[in-house]
């Protein structure tokens, strides 16, 4: 007899297992799903972060309120010299918009993720040192995720050689930053855990969102809707949000590597009018908004379409 306090659940944190309980997750397809979070890195996976131009994380500010942000390089400049280390030498372009840097103990998540396969990955860590340079992470959680929803695309390197902006910071989304976000067919959500820290579960999550372009809704100069699909049923995001309703959003133009991000609290709304407003939406996300920060061309990130193979193309991604 297999009951909800088996200790191997202990992969999930109590927001994560009340969402999965809502949705009608029982604890047999539960624990099926926690075998595949690791306590460490299968060498396919170390084998992928250090192929990668680029790294997605999510990182908290002084007040702790979480933030997506990116590190890129020449691929290598990740390296996972064991199962449970993850070392990232690049420098944050993000640390002026964070207000901080990453110090040893933080919690931050990790992504890693090639649109032109569809394939991503994840860790979640802490923080065992960090300089100018870049960081290391203790491995708490490794696990791959499915490739709906993502963009083929093809990514790359520019040289950037102008000195990097100082990011703009507004109360609300203005003119530039909702083009970018009306345009936007991808997107990154930072949350994080009630209470970091203690067990590898409660920390920093951060995850892909993705869908046709004008999948994210503006709503006034305040507010931003944007749908969840069906997806894995780890509930990562959304059993954040249970807990703790901060949320931050990176969206980046993949022409010009302009990045906007966008705090706020989130709402999930389960049912209702406005869910049924997106098409195959299990659910939508309100957020209201509290700062949105731009910074124009300071990425040498950049992305073009890809053509998938008829064998990359999953029936039924695009609702």
């Amino acid at each position: 007899m297999v009951d909800d306090t088996d200790d191997r659940l202990a992969a999930f944190h109590a927001g994560e297992r009340a969402l999965q309980v809502r949705d009608g997750l029982d604890v047999r397809a539960a624990l099926a799903r926690a075998g595949v979070i690791r306590p460490a890195m299968p060498d396919q996976h170390r084998a992928f972060f250090q192929s990668l131009p680029c790294v997605l994380l999510g990182v908290v500010d002084a007040g702790g309120h979480p933030w997506a942000t990116l590190r890129e390089g020449l691929p290598g400049f990740i390296t996972a010299p064991d199962p449970t280390t993850l070392a990232i030498r690049a420098p944050s372009p993000f640390d002026a918009v964070v207000g901080r840097k990453a110090a040893p103990g933080d919690c931050i998540g990790v992504l890693g993720i090639v649109p032109e396969t569809r394939r991503r990955n994840r860790v979640n860590g802490t923080v065992l040192g960090a300089d100018e340079q870049g960081v290391t992470l203790r491995v708490d959680q490794s696990f791959g995720n499915c490739p709906k929803y993502i963009q083929a695309r093809v990514l790359g390197l520019t040289p950037v050689d102008a000195p990097a902006p100082s990011p703009v910071h507004r109360p609300e989304i203005a003119a530039d930053a909702a083009r970018l976000i009306a345009a936007a067919d991808t997107f990154f959500i930072a949350t994080r855990a009630g209470e970091l820290g203690g067990r590898p579960a409660a920390g920093v999550d951060i995850s892909h969102r993705g869908g046709k372009p004008g999948f994210v809704k503006i709503d006034g100069g305040h507010r931003l809707l944007f749908p969840d699909f069906p997806g894995n049923r780890f509930f990562n995001t959304l059993g954040n949000l249970h807990q703790d309703p901060r949320a931050g959003l990176l969206f980046i133009d993949f022409a010009t590597g302009s990045t906007v991000n966008v705090q706020g609290r989130a709402e999930i709304l389960w049912d209702g009018p406005l869910v049924e407003t997106f098409q195959g939406a299990l659910r939508v996300i309100a957020l209201e908004v509290d700062q949105v920060v731009t910074m124009a061309g300071h990425l040498g990130l950049r992305g073009g379409p890809a053509d998938l193979s008829p064998a990359l193309r999953l029936s039924g991604d695009w609702p």
